[in-house]
């Protein structure tokens, strides 16, 4: 994404059709639905997510089947994502029973202003504010991995202040997307505890003592610290007992409003009152739809029932990669967002390393290589994905070479993945990405070595993070991977290889929708509560083991040392650049 163009064209206000989808492009996607005869009456849950570049709509059945999925660029008005998934899956309205909202964290304000008014999740504009909140070692940063990243809204909020002083002024109302849908489905203003506690700083343990999820309602906001937004220079975001910001949160499922408003309803095709449950941030969403997609072979007797959970690791891999565990203690772990109470499974504490570009990197490393419009052609051709035709070169290569296994392939190129900063868990989001071992070389086997690297460079960085939060607490021994690289074989089988850990795909294709979903089946009342609701719609596919042979695995931790050597030898050519500036 460019930062120059994340601010869109489009504008969001009270008029605005259900549901317009912003992207940092001057235009917009509505979600749709219209009536199919279905075969026979059931109970269906709607999962809608809006992420980086496209809106997608799920419908699932009450095993967590998926039944009906489709998408649309965001930036194209025309398709409809809820009309031709329920086309699909031959799903009327009645039997769609509950809705659920994820997006990406992306930055909504409500304003007159037609040209400004949505902050994209990646944009890194905020970087100086960030820089400068964090000197101020606010209490509320310890709940933030000990930093805000210039990806969390209080930064791009004062970034806003600083540079649109007019647009600033006209705002009546700041929210997350994911939140802004749900509003504009319901009419209800409830902020859920996934957006506020984990992007705007919120205290969501402030409720600890006083709410459960079985006894889950609307909480007046009482985990604001007024303090920390005086002292930041916002302190006009508190005024009117935080109007701006919310005045009352729910646990993420918690039924809004009295379901779907007569006008949401009449655009959607749904019916009116049909449940909408409090949303989820797009990646928080995945951790729902995957975290109990358990097979029986991984069961642990010797663990407790309520502490297995806290065994396992989400990744879900996209555009970046977020990387979820929760436990029932809360663990500070520097350089790693959280502890986040009750911001992804209710009454648990979320952990929540992240990498901020992986798919993103992937494509631009590829894409920008002299070798690529040949080798898409090829894959063209032959009806496979240019990553599909980069794993069989690679394979090829290892055959000619006479190595015994793929990754020995890589052993002259190493790759530090930073090139759109380090999230997690360095925490500089002025890290650059490093390439060592480039020659003049530009053929489609190059291209195939460079795209490995990468590739091993981003597996190496979720095993500092995993390393990392094991030596804080956390005791991860499980993955669970979902998100489009998790549909790549090799980037999975490497991830393996590389932590060391086996990793669990989930059974169905699109399980943000499925969390999206689970979120409209908890509003719904099907279940108790979220977690039990993960319990019944979660399912376990194919689980990826690491490798058994030793020669991988000592490759792979000598290959790790050149990795974490890399940042290191980047911050003393920092250093020796400033003083030559001085």
């Amino acid at each position: 994404m460019s930062r120059a163009r994340t601010w869109s064209s489009s504008s969001l206000s009270d008029t605005t059709p259900l549901l317009p989808l912003l992207a940092d492009r001057p235009s917009i996607a509505a979600l749709e639905m219209t009536a199919a005869v279905p075969s026979s009456s059931r109970t269906v849950y709607l999962g809608v997510d809006v992420g980086t570049g496209s809106a997608r709509a799920g419908l699932f059945d009450d095993h967590g089947r998926l039944l009906g999925s489709a998408s649309s660029p965001i930036q194209i008005w025309k398709e409809r994502a809820v009309k031709s998934a329920c086309s699909l899956g031959n799903v009327i309205a009645e039997e769609v029973v509950g809705i659920g909202f994820a997006a990406t964290c992306s930055l909504v304000s409500w304003s007159g202003d037609a040209r400004r008014n949505v902050i994209v999740w990646m944009d890194h504009r905020a970087v100086n504010q960030a820089e400068r909140i964090n000197s101020r070692n606010s209490p509320v940063l310890q709940y933030c991995g000990g930093s805000v990243s210039p990806e969390m809204q209080a930064p791009k909020l004062l970034w806003v202040k600083e540079n649109l002083q007019e647009s600033w002024s006209m705002v009546l109302r700041w929210m997350d997307l994911s939140d802004w849908l749900a509003y504009r489905a319901t009419g209800d203003d409830t902020r859920s505890l996934c957006t506020t506690v984990c992007k705007w700083t919120y205290l969501g343990h402030a409720h600890m003592e006083l709410a459960s999820e079985k006894e889950s309602h609307i909480m007046e906001a009482c985990g604001w610290d007024d303090d920390f937004w005086e002292e930041i220079g916002l302190g006009d975001l508190v005024e009117g007992n935080h109007a701006k910001l919310g005045r009352s949160v729910a646990f993420p499922g918690h039924p809004l409003g009295s379901g779907l408003t007569h006008a949401a309803a009449k655009e959607l095709g749904l019916l009116v009152g049909t449940p909408v449950g409090t949303s989820l941030i797009d990646a928080h969403a995945g951790g729902v739809g995957v975290m109990e997609s358990m097979p029986m072979s991984e069961s642990k007797a010797d663990v407790p029932a309520e502490e297995v959970i806290s065994r396992r690791m989400v990744l879900v891999c996209g555009t970046s990669t977020c990387h979820m565990a929760v436990s029932r203690n809360k663990l500070f772990i520097p350089g790693v967002w959280g502890p986040f109470w009750s911001a992804m499974v209710p009454e648990y504490w979320l952990t929540e390393g992240g990498q901020s570009a992986t798919g993103a990197l992937l494509d631009y490393m590829v894409e920008n290589h002299v070798a690529a419009p040949l080798l898409a052609n090829r894959a063209a051709s032959q009806s496979i994905s240019l990553y599909e035709l980069l794993n069989k070169i690679l394979v090829s290569m290892m055959h000619e070479s006479n190595i015994s296994f793929l990754s020995a392939l890589t052993k002259d190129i190493h790759v530090l993945p930073d090139f759109h900063g380090n999230r997690s868990p360095i925490a500089d989001p002025n890290s650059k990405g490093m390439v060592c071992g480039l020659t003049l070389d530009a053929s489609e086997k190059q291209l195939a070595l460079l795209y490995l690297a990468t590739l091993q460079g981003i597996a190496y960085g979720t095993r500092h993070i995993v390393e990392h939060c094991n030596s804080r607490g956390h005791k991860i021994d499980t993955l669970l991977a979902c998100g489009g690289l998790a549909k790549n074989p090799l980037y999975i089988q490497e991830h393996a290889d590389i932590v060391g850990l086996p990793i669990i795909l989930p059974r169905e294709n699109e399980p943000v929708l499925l969390g999206a979903a689970i979120l409209g089946a908890v509003a719904a009342k099907k279940h108790s509560g979220l977690h039990d609701a993960m319990r019944a719609l979660n399912a376990a596919g194919q689980v990826i083991r690491p490798s058994k042979d030793a020669r991988v695995k000592k490759y792979h931790d000598a290959k790790y040392q050149v990795f974490r050597s890399l940042y290191e030898q980047q911050l003393s050519y920092r250093s020796i650049m400033t003083q030559a500036l001085q």
